[in-house]
């Protein structure tokens, strides 16, 4: 029963870490950080990827729980947050075609501060924060815990990026990460919206299931559609 108890306690933790390390194989993120790893110690580009990830993602935690916080809103902010991660299960297999090609920045700070800066701006606005956001709301009792696994999930990807990024990307591609990061996001979308449909809407344990069904079905052909590789256009000189 002990057992049972500190992993429940612990859900917010493990699922914020595994939502951002998925979500950050291959991601322009890790890309970035392997770069910098490629001039730099690697304590140092870890130490500034972590004060970067607690200033973004802080204020994604932050955000998501004044949210679920607010009176009358927390169902709803659940149920939307549910519906995001359909939307972010479908960004993660669009590949960042050009955040193979970045560099890192060059500055006068120190190498700390030069990582923390362009990683902070790199990930504002990325989908790893907004989809903390979602976290947040979802687990909006236990902050700390959601910010404590993004930054785990975080260096945990970002780590494994500068050890093995070479046999990441070669023998693991990019798009097997995409598409695991993607599955990921939609089940746990999907189990959103069917906990939201029978307790804030009061659908039936069959209606909610109807309804969820088509929207897993909706996302299905959503994503084959972003799958497909797209046809070249052809024109005359």
């Amino acid at each position: 029963m002990p057992v049972l108890i500190s992993l429940s306690a612990l859900t917010p933790f493990l699922t914020a870490a595994a939502f951002v390390l998925l979500n950050e194989l291959g991601d322009k993120s890790q890309l970035l950080t392997i770069a910098f790893a490629s001039r730099m110690r690697v304590g140092k580009v870890l130490f500034g990827v972590l004060i970067a990830t607690l200033a973004n993602h802080g204020l994604a935690v932050a955000v998501g729980t004044l949210l679920a916080h607010v009176p009358g809103w927390d169902g709803w902010v659940r149920f939307l947050a549910a519906v995001l991660f359909l939307f972010f299960g479908l960004a993660a297999l669009r590949p960042d075609i050009s955040a193979e090609k970045r560099s890192p920045p060059q500055s006068r700070l120190g190498d700390v501060a030069t990582v923390a800066f362009a990683f902070f701006f790199a990930e504002m606005g990325d989908k790893t924060q907004l989809a903390t956001v979602a976290l947040a709301a979802r687990f909006p009792d236990a902050p700390l815990l959601v910010l404590a696994g993004a930054a785990a999930g975080m260096l945990l990807a970002d780590g494994i990026g500068i050890t093995a990024g070479v046999l990441l990307h070669r023998k693991l591609s990019a798009n097997v990460c995409r598409v695991v990061a993607a599955v990921t996001f939609v089940l746990f979308g999907l189990f959103g919206i069917y906990e939201g449909l029978t307790g804030l809407l009061g659908f039936s344990g069959a209606g909610a299931a109807v309804v969820t069904v088509l929207a897993a079905a909706c996302t299905l052909t959503a994503g084959i559609c972003l799958r497909k590789p797209g046809r070249k256009r052809t024109g005359r000189a």
